[in-house]
């Protein structure tokens, strides 16, 4: 291992004090400076882990020649100013999800990634369960045959951010979330689904959004509660797949269902992962031991431990041991489509991918 990668972390609220944890963990990885607008609470953070800078001005750590990537840990609205000025500034850039809070602003993020040469990876933890390294193991093997259907599904049964009890208001408000639980969940299992899926080309969305449930008049009104519940899709995409999208913050429902994949020979449910098939005119189900394939790819392919975790890709990556999965191109595929729910919503029709990047329109909060 040589020298290791120097971040600065933009953000130390409750998901940038989990990164700094993680970070602690992760050879190769060093936080050496933190920023927030509550310096207060920065600095609070530094001192507990032992980091030598906090300050208030992210652009300050834009200016450090000895960092070396920003990790971007804010509302959804500020992912973009923060992501392209740090690019700019020749930092490679670690993005919370979802990349950002419209198609024009994380279109715009890739785009400066691309000139700039400096990698850009966003945090899309599924695609580092055990039951999705496993699924795309049996996907690349060819034992599905030909993919024709997949069924991005996330549930909760009452989980709506701060009205039903925790996290804060900025993430159900439209002007710093853009979105509820299409840009909160949606955004982990549609990432899964594309990725097992070979990242297909988006051709029309259709969707729907909804808030129906009753909640706690006082938490409403005193969050500004203003984003969507339950967000439907159906999308159409390249190479003839059909797609269907189900994610919920709160529905009555009991949460049975799951993501899955289905080919011409074979098909699988993501939770638990469950393989479908044949042999001759017996069709079969077997639960999939992840155990086993876990235990031998940590023994005997070398790196295997890069693709444990988010983080744990993203210095793996930085210091040369692996290529960079490509999440910011399947995050901007996510954000294409989940628009395209919005969009499509709003009309009451169908809308094609052209139609969707060209209505697309910045979201971002000057920061």
């Amino acid at each position: 291992m040589g020298e290791p990668i120097r971040i600065g972390v933009v953000g130390v609220g409750m998901i940038g004090k989990g990164h700094i944890h993680t970070y602690a963990g992760i050879e190769g990885a060093q936080v050496v400076a933190v920023a927030d607008i509550n310096e207060k609470e920065a600095k609070r953070v530094a001192a507990d882990n032992g980091i030598p800078l906090a300050v208030k001005d992210y652009h300050r750590l834009l200016d450090m020649a000895e960092i070396d990537a920003i990790d971007v840990c804010l509302h959804n609205n500020l992912h973009a100013p923060v992501t392209i000025a740090a690019l700019q500034a020749g930092k490679h850039v670690y993005c919370e999800k979802p990349m950002a809070g419209s198609y024009y602003d994380a279109k715009a993020m890739l785009d400066t990634a691309r000139r700039s040469g400096k990698h850009l990876h966003i945090q899309l933890g599924t695609l580092y369960s055990r039951e999705h390294k496993t699924a795309k193991h049996i996907i690349d093997g060819g034992h599905l045959g030909k993919l024709y259907y997949a069924r991005s599904y996330g549930f909760r049964r009452r989980g709506r951010v701060y009205v039903d009890g925790y996290g804060t208001p900025p993430f159900v408000q439209k002007r710093l979330a853009a979105g509820g639980a299409m840009y909160d969940m949606g955004v982990y299992h549609l990432a899964e689904v594309l990725h097992l899926l070979g990242n297909p080309a988006v051709e029309t969305v259709s969707g729907a959004t909804h808030q129906e449930i009753p909640m706690y008049e006082d938490r409403a009104k005193a969050s500004g509660y203003n984003v969507e519940e339950l967000g439907l899709g159906f999308a159409r995409l390249a190479g003839g797949i059909t797609l269907a999208i189900e994610e919920s913050w709160a529905i009555h429902y009991d949460g049975s269902e799951s993501s899955k994949i289905c080919g011409s020979l074979g098909g699988l449910k993501l939770s638990p992962l469950t393989f479908y098939s044949r042999v001759g005119d017996a069709e079969f189900s077997a639960v999939v031991d992840l155990d086993g394939p876990d235990y031998r790819w940590h023994q005997c392919r070398e790196d295997y431990s890069a693709y444990d975790g988010s983080q744990q890709h993203w210095i793996a990556a930085l210091t040369g041991r692996v290529p960079l999965l490509p999440t910011a191109e399947i995050a901007l595929n996510v954000m294409l489509i989940s628009e395209g729910i919005y969009m499509s919503s709003k009309l009451k029709r169908d809308v094609t991918a052209k139609e969707i990047m060209q209505k697309s329109k910045s979201s971002a909060l000057k920061v």
